[in-house]
């Protein structure tokens, strides 16, 4: 039990072609923020009621549970919200009894998410991963964690850690004839308990030859019967596979499935030669989404007319009628009714989505695009969040961090993605195609255009600013005097366009005034962390703004000093910066605690987070026709929109709400009542269950360092920026 290491969750999630995402939000009310979508997002895990079929919960990427009663017509949030819910549970018996697996721990509810109590006293490892009740004894539960199994003999109010320490434990399964055998899915295969007074595992795997075991199935009939679903990696440079075994796990063959990593495996429990897997979709060539089998394996075919969104992270089969079928996945929970032949997707009221990027057309203002975590892409909507639609045909599986519309053709777009470079679209998003010739570095945090020549546009990578004059066509790197090279933020004077604005992560600000030719620090009066937001006064360009993880600063000679403005903010993580083009004087910042508004240049801010439901706040954008409407996009919320009087006081909403001020503050507090935090032989960050490869090293570096260091005091898991 000693030993074992500690490393606390970063989590940052991740649909392939045009489809729609209506909004069925209520119109905008003045002063109060409204969401306006676009509904989704990442779905960790579902559970479907035994006895109530149309009874439907989903545990979605730090939104806590979502419940639906009418077979996923329907949504409500019904708790946890600050939670990312890897695992869910339902008590056979009494089905009102529902457990939530997070990564802070596990969690009870008695009145089927009524109401939401910890549960977790000796489960001293919080990232909880997988979560399995007794079918017999339904007050026996198993626990994997990143760092073993833990078993709780009385309906989770206790638990005791039963072994595999070293293992991070991905999946479990109790088999159904004889409750006392229990199988693990780890990191280096497949485990299997062998009963008595004290648990012992034993770990074979003669044939599994992928041991990156992610999910498992046991036949309800044959209890010898398993299934294996192993992970490809997201880069797919290997592929996954499901492995079968007809004796207990002794030996394993591999059924032959090519397809990319495994993340649900569902057995029809009628009919347990029908089987289904959902798989993740990566960056190699593998075709993904969901697979069927009619033969216990031998063979397979696609599954997924319909299915928009090739990430599929959770399977359930409704016990009652088996060709019904949910499927979580990263763009929302998907429902077919006829075994797989056809699905359709269930999001109405699932506001899960998480926004890294927001830009308005200034031709058409009702016209917004949000850059999204992981392979929803790019959502646009032309009539300001009435309705949404992604697209995304030629975009890769990873994130968008940045968008940007040329200001002369406004149907030409470019995005900003996370390892896969920059692409660009001349049909409003219609299509993308790579433009990446030369831009060595493919994670590409921040994108300018230059306001009179638009064909030149600056891309700033995690390996430094690079340049293009051809309108992406070609890229040359241009970082002559630019010590810091991973660049998180980057603008242009807009009355002086060969003047640009570099923000590194804890490398300052720095200023070139050749059209990026060459850099110099300006960095006087900023602290040494990381720079995540700029933005320049339209009317007094000499006035700059700049958003970091210690506050806001400004500067009003051009960068060549800062003092920070920081009175009234309740949050110091600042990542994102607006100013009004009618009134400079009224700027906003976006934080880990929602909004903040100043009407004087900075010197004052007051929060304006009245609606604001998810605070953790990534982009903002204003729109330029009406500037007193403001839109915000979210880190599991998605956009909302604040329609503000002209004449409006500004009312302050009160003082600290208790939140830490950084970014972790939205939805990685650990929960009261888990017990202390071991060491993890894994760090979750590296692959928090769904999620993709849309964390920045930054976030990675920078959420692990804060976790750690108060990770002993306040036993708090929070997310990334």
């Amino acid at each position: 039990m000693t030993g074992r290491s500690a490393r606390l969750p970063l989590a940052v999630v991740g649909t392939l072609l045009l489809t729609s995402a209506v909004s069925t939000t209520a119109p905008a009310q003045t002063g109060t923020w409204t969401s306006i979508g676009p509904e989704g997002g990442s779905i960790q895990a579902l559970a479907i009621d035994p006895r109530s079929p149309s009874t439907v919960y989903a545990g979605t990427l730090l939104d806590g549970v979502f419940k639906s009663t009418d077979g996923g017509g329907s949504w409500s949030n019904i708790g946890l919200a600050n939670a990312l819910v890897a695992a869910l549970a339902i008590d056979p018996t009494t089905p009102s009894i529902v457990y939530a697996a997070t990564f802070g721990g596990v969690f009870k509810s008695t009145d089927g998410g009524g109401s939401w109590s910890a549960s977790s006293t000796g489960l001293t490892i919080a990232v909880v991963r997988a979560l399995v009740i007794d079918p017999l004894i339904p007050t026996i539960l198993y626990a994997g964690t990143t760092d073993g199994v833990f078993k709780s003999i009385d309906a989770g109010a206790s638990w005791t850690d039963i072994g595999l320490t070293g293992s991070e434990v991905r999946a479990l399964v109790v088999d159904p004839r004889a409750s006392a055998t229990v199988y693990a899915g780890t990191d280096h295969g497949v485990c299997k308990s062998l009963a008595g007074v004290v648990t012992r595992w034993i770990c074979i795997n003669s044939g599994l030859t992928n041991s990156d075991v992610r999910a498992l199935a046991i036949d309800p009939q044959i209890s010898g019967t398993i299934y294996a679903g192993s992970g490809g990696g997201l880069s797919g440079t290997r592929p996954g596979g499901v492995f079968k075994s007809m004796d207990g796990g002794v030996s394993w063959s591999d059924t032959g499935a090519s397809i990319p990593e495994v993340r649900a495996l569902a057995i029809d429990p009628q009919t347990p030669t029908t089987l289904y897997v959902g798989t993740f979709r990566n960056t190699g060539t593998l075709r993904s989404g969901v697979f069927k089998s009619t033969d216990g394996g031998g063979s397979w075919s696609a599954a997924d007319t319909g299915l928009t969104n090739s990430s599929v992270l959770a399977l359930r089969i409704d016990p009652a009628t088996p060709a019904t079928l949910y499927a979580g996945t990263n763009g929302g929970v998907f429902r077919s009714g006829d075994g797989a032949g056809s699905w359709s997707v269930r999001n109405t009221g699932l506001a899960n989505t998480s926004v890294f990027a927001l830009a308005i057309d200034r031709v058409t203002p009702t016209t917004l695009y949000a850059g999204m975590s992981g392979e929803p892409g790019v959502f646009k909507t032309e009539d300001r969040g009435g309705g949404w639609g992604t697209r995304n045909l030629g975009l890769p599986p990873n994130s968008v961090l940045a968008v940007a519309i040329d200001p002369v053709t406004h149907t030409t777009l470019y995005s900003g993605t996370f390892g896969g470079g920059v692409f660009k679209s001349v049909d409003g998003g219609g299509t993308w195609s790579a433009v990446n010739a030369g831009l060595t570095n493919p994670s590409v945090q921040a994108l300018a255009i230059d306001p009179v020549t638009p064909t030149t546009l600056y891309a700033g990578a995690t390996g430094g600013v690079f340049k293009s004059v051809d309108g992406g066509g070609s890229w040359s790197a241009d970082n002559t005097g630019l010590t810091g090279t991973d660049i998180q933020a980057l603008v242009i004077d807009p009355a002086t366009p060969t003047t640009l604005y570099a923000g590194t992560r804890f490398g300052g600000v720095f200023k070139s005034t050749d059209g990026g030719a060459t850099w110099r620090g300006v960095g006087t009066g900023l602290p040494s962390t990381a720079v995540l937001a700029l933005v320049v006064d339209p009317v007094t360009p000499a006035t700059v703004y700049a958003g970091l993880s210690g506050g806001v600063f400004k500067s009003t000679d051009g960068g060549g000093g800062w003092s920070d403005v920081n009175t009234g903010l309740t949050s110091q993580w600042v990542q994102a910066l607006a100013v009004d083009p009618v009134t400079p004087a009224t700027v906003y910042a976006g934080t880990a605690d929602g909004v903040f508004k100043s009407v004087d240049g900075g010197a004052a801010w007051s929060k304006v987070s009245a609606g604001l439901t998810s605070t953790l706040v990534r982009a903002l954008a204003i729109d330029p026709v009406t500037p007193t409407t403001l839109y915000a996009g979210t880190f599991a919320g998605g956009v909302f929109v604040l329609q503000q009087s002209a004449r409006a006081e500004l009312r302050e909403e009160g003082g600290s709400t208790g939140v830490e001020s950084n970014f972790h503050s939205r939805a990685w507090r650990r929960p009261h009542g888990v017990g202390a935090v071991r060491r993890g032989s894994r760090d979750p960050r590296e692959d928090p269950g769904g999620a993709d490869d849309s964390t920045t090293g930054l976030e990675r570096r920078e959420a692990g360092r804060r976790v750690d260091r108060r990770e002993r005091s306040r036993h708090a898991t929070q997310p990334p920026r």
